[in-house]
């Protein structure tokens, strides 16, 4: 069965959710869990503490947050299986949707990818 990642963007320091919201997400995740559909997921901290490495030209550079450049961070994932890509999509608008109508001064993106269960092919294979 395909696995699916959703992940959230969204402005960094705009406040916490609403109740609503959260109430409409713990209810509809216990709904997905039940189904076998969310497997795992969560909401991520701020950029304060994040660390990235860098790699360019063969070399690694250590870059720590925050990151004053950034206007969008990636604010929560999640792990879903779902039967067909199709269902994939319109589990993840319904997810989008609870963010419309609970928390509609908002702006978000909501992405979903395939998570690929085969390893990459060399470049030089």
């Amino acid at each position: 069965m395909p696995r699916f990642m959703g992940f959230v963007r969204m402005e960094e320091g705009i406040g916490a959710p609403p109740q609503a919201l959260m109430d409409a997400m713990d209810t509809y995740i216990g709904e997905q869990a039940a189904k076998g559909v969310f497997l795992d997921g969560g909401g991520l901290y701020g950029t304060e503490d994040a660390v990235n490495f860098v790699v360019r030209k063969g070399e690694t550079s250590r870059v720590d947050g925050p990151y004053a450049e950034s206007k969008e961070v990636v604010g929560g994932w999640a792990i879903m299986q779902y039967d067909t890509v199709e269902e994939a999509i319109a589990g993840q608008q319904e997810f989008a949707e609870l963010h419309a109508t609970h928390w509609p001064e908002v702006s978000m993106v909501a992405t979903m990818r395939q998570i690929s269960d085969m390893p990459p092919e060399a470049a030089d294979a």
